[in-house]
């Protein structure tokens, strides 16, 4: 048994979870949804100023990918919180371990194959949503393929957190404690993008200070920027867009980040006690 083995394993089983397979229902749905009032919204809809029409596109299409940045994070968490607590509580892992394999290799190989898992969702979500909106209304977003990566890193960011604390915690303990950091940087982006408004530098460093905590609305906030026509760009704020973008030093912070993070799940599960 090797990594990759042990990441096809984890791919398979994931993919035939329920929790997964209801998560990827709620995304069709969405995106029939989103379809059908996209089609008849946009049918509508009467243009009298020039700029208005892409102004409406790309803030209907930035309101679906912000379902489709949800929906990855529901999904990330509820497949990973207890591939590696789960299997201790059950007592598998004594099987995994015992066979000659590093346990760093089960760690790794577990993040390949869900992080493979989730990616391929958000591809085929953000593939669809700008399908639609281009079938609809003949118009594409820019900057398509950085956006749909940073959602993948804010994806990747979460995963790793949640094997991270699956090496010590419940599944349970586990589950809370991840949520409750993504609902923390939803907060921080919030507190950062009025304090911008406001021009408030405290409330600007509370938020910033939060996203180094975790950075996975960071990488949201800079997908929604770069996802804006410029002349978009300083309309507003909100969680559907940005009018300021974390820095591309954020995202190499963010990627570092969830390495580091995964480095301290393989350390602290070779250490652990089975």
């Amino acid at each position: 048994m090797s990594t990759g083995t042990i990441t096809r394993l984890t791919f398979q089983e994931a993919r035939q979870r329920r929790l997964v397979l209801a998560v990827t229902l709620m995304g069709a749905v969405f995106l029939a949804l989103f379809a059908l009032g996209f089609y008849h919204v946009h049918r509508n809809a009467r243009f009298s100023m020039v700029g208005q029409r892409p102004e409406f596109m790309n803030t209907f299409l930035l309101m679906g990918m912000y379902v489709v940045n949800f929906l990855t994070a529901m999904l990330t968490v509820l497949a990973s919180v207890d591939c590696i607590s789960g299997e201790v509580t059950s007592g598998t892992i004594q099987t995994i371990v015992t066979k000659p394999l590093h346990r760093w290799q089960v760690v790794v190989g577990k993040w390949l194959g869900l992080a493979a898992m989730m990616a391929i969702f958000v591809i085929g979500m953000t593939g669809a949503m700008m399908g639609i909106v281009w079938a609809v209304g003949h118009y594409w977003a820019p900057n398509t393929i950085q956006g749909t990566a940073l959602i993948i890193l804010e994806g990747l960011i979460l995963l790793t957190l949640s094997i991270l604390g699956g090496t010590r915690l419940t599944t349970l303990a586990n589950g809370v404690v991840v949520f409750m950091l993504f609902g923390l940087a939803f907060i921080a982006g919030w507190i950062e993008q009025i304090g911008a408004v406001l021009k408030s530098e405290t409330m600007v460093s509370l938020g910033i200070i939060i996203s180094l905590v975790i950075p996975s609305e960071a990488m949201w906030r800079r997908a929604a920027y770069l996802m804006q026509p410029p002349f978009l760009r300083q309309l507003g704020f909100g969680p559907f867009a940005s009018s300021t973008a974390p820095s591309v030093v954020m995202v190499i912070y963010a990627a570092v980040y969830a390495a580091v993070a995964l480095g301290a799940a393989i350390l602290i599960f070779r250490r652990r006690d089975l």
